[in-house]
């Protein structure tokens, strides 16, 4: 390695546009999401670098139109899945060997492309496929660029930690790539994580096969490309669309996996640590296992609470972006006595506020992902508004004529313990538990204990013995906790993301934690000038 021939700052985090009504940026992407609806691409397989279009295809639908196919995925199979392992091990050697700088030169350029040229692209691509509005899918690419920018300067700061000197020696420590390939697996909610999974464990110098989100794969797809255009070898980073079925017996039980790079559902993370604790004698190396997982996100508000911040914090929360992000609020914990005029405010911006077309500025929110999320999510708020416990308070409404609107929508819960405060629903639900003001103590261990998971929670106060009384008493039950904000929006560079419990492994995806996990270190001393005595010491 070439350390000190040149040091990357620290990068500032992509500039967010936000295109307000009437600017040219705004045009300029609603113009590319016009073409690109009118249009079907094949996806392909890519694999050392060539595209391979299979014989087993599958559609990719708008979510707002769901009758508009806007591409042709080509899956990948056991033979493609296990053609890509082969290619990336062809040039594992090569690609551990370049020195980190150039490297990081590829991902750094892949983020300028995309800040530039490819930005509309990718963003149309990620509106149309993955419903999201403008501002949405905005923020989504700037916190890819952000990703590959900052993981760079991570990488530059884990190299740097080196042993002190030793009189005689000197001793360095190697920060290798794992032996074997990563297996990334992606989710469709967010571009940005699509990217970052399989680029964070290459720009430590791993080979990658990664299998995007189905539903996710056209802003994936041309990602990927960007890679290529940036200088990315072929072979480094493979791209196979597959069936998951195929993926975990063909990829994921490879000896030579080394490690496993997850955002998605905690059910499909436990099923794949099965799947790698069942076959652990088989692997070379002992499997890195990283994961986002599952989330029941909570909004914890003490009677001191500032009222307006709070309804904007849990509209926000629970709303954007149809309520798919693992970050969205799903439960909130409201004192009796400020309830009245918290459900008061609640229903007027309410009154503003539903689920549209992406192509509809005024739309808060856009389609649910597909069927199954429209059933699940359809099913929870029908039997709310059947069961004695719960009491639909706003939305409720549901239609999938044309696609895959669920409107926001807010249940009060009877009890602290029904089903839609502690299952995870992944949709634009949020449920209300209101306590009593004296028993404050009670609701915290409700909302520590009354679900599995830990991955992001919030406190809105105003007195700050109340803040510390809170987050003490709720420090595990969050790996991103927020003070008097929203707990969705976490910046790259600034609150390093991820959860703990049935939340995942909290190794901070866009910090130098979750990029330790990619690199394996081996210690080197080096004595100058060697001993030559055989007894030792205390014998002379």
């Amino acid at each position: 390695m070439r350390n000190g021939v040149f040091a990357l700052i620290r990068p500032k985090n992509e500039h967010s546009m936000n295109f307000v009504e009437g600017c040219p940026e705004r045009a300029a992407l609603m113009h590319e999401v016009e073409k690109q609806a009118a249009q079907t691409v094949d996806i392909p397989v890519i694999i050392g670098g060539k595209e391979i279009f299979t014989d087993v295809t599958v559609d990719v639908v708008e979510p707002q139109r769901k009758r508009n196919v806007i591409a042709r995925v080509h899956l990948a199979g056991e033979k493609e899945l296990k053609e890509a392992i082969e290619a990336s091990q062809a040039v594992a050697k090569e690609w551990m060997n370049m020195p980190w700088e150039d490297r990081a030169a590829v991902f750094m350029k892949a983020a300028d492309l995309l800040a530039g040229h490819y930005r509309f692209q990718v963003e149309a691509a990620t509106m149309l496929g993955q419903s999201k509005n403008m501002w949405e899918a905005e923020i989504d690419i700037c916190e890819l660029c952000d990703f590959l920018r900052f993981n760079a300067y991570f990488l530059q700061e884990i190299y740097k930690q080196q042993p002190g000197i030793t009189p005689g020696a000197v001793n360095r420590i190697e920060y290798r790539p794992l032996e074997g390939f990563v297996a990334a697996l992606t989710p469709f909610n967010f571009t940005s994580i699509g990217g970052n999974l399989p680029c964070a464990p290459a720009q430590a110098g791993n080979v990658v096969v990664w299998k995007p989100s189905t539903t996710a794969s056209l802003s994936n797809y041309y990602f990927m490309k960007i890679l290529l255009e940036a200088g990315l070898p072929a072979g480094v980073i493979n791209f196979v669309p597959s069936k998951g079925s195929d993926f975990s017996k063909y990829v994921i039980t490879d000896p030579r996996m080394a490690g496993f790079h997850f955002t998605g559902s905690t059910e499909v993370f436990n099923l794949v640590w099965k799947e790698v604790g069942s076959h652990i004698e088989r692997y070379h190396t002992y499997p890195r296992l990283v994961g986002e997982t599952g989330g029941k996100d909570f909004i914890f508000a003490d009677p001191s609470a500032d009222i307006d911040a709070l309804v904007s914090g849990m509209i926000r929360a629970a709303f954007s972006y149809a309520g798919e992000k693992c970050s969205a609020a799903a439960r909130a914990y409201i004192p009796v006595s400020l309830w009245k005029a918290v459900r008061e405010k609640l229903h007027t911006a309410m009154e503003d506020i539903y689920a549209g077309d992406i192509r509809d500025p005024r739309a808060f929110c856009n389609a649910v992902i597909d069927d199954r999320a429209f059933a699940r999510v359809k099913k929870y708020i029908d039997q709310a508004r059947e069961d004695n416990d719960a009491e639909i308070l706003e939305g409720g409404k549901t239609d999938d004529s044309v696609g895959y609107f669920v409107q926001p929508t807010i249940i009060l819960a009877m009890n602290p313990h029904y089903r839609t405060m502690v299952e995870e629903i992944f949709g634009p639900v949020l449920t209300i538990w209101v306590y009593e003001d004296e028993k404050q103590d009670e609701a915290l261990e409700l909302c520590d204990t009354s679900t599995r998971y830990g991955l992001t929670g919030a406190v809105y106060a105003r007195d700050r013995s109340a803040v510390l009384k809170i987050s003490r008493a709720l420090v595990n039950a969050a790996g991103n906790f927020y003070v008097n904000e929203k707990p969705t929006g976490a910046v790259v560079g600034q609150q390093p993301f991820g959860g703990s419990r049935a939340s995942g492994t909290n190794d901070k995806a866009g910090s130098a934690t979750n990029m330790m996990r990619w690199v394996s270190q081996r210690a080197v001393k080096e004595v100058l000038v060697p001993e030559r005595e055989i007894l030792l010491p205390h014998m002379i």
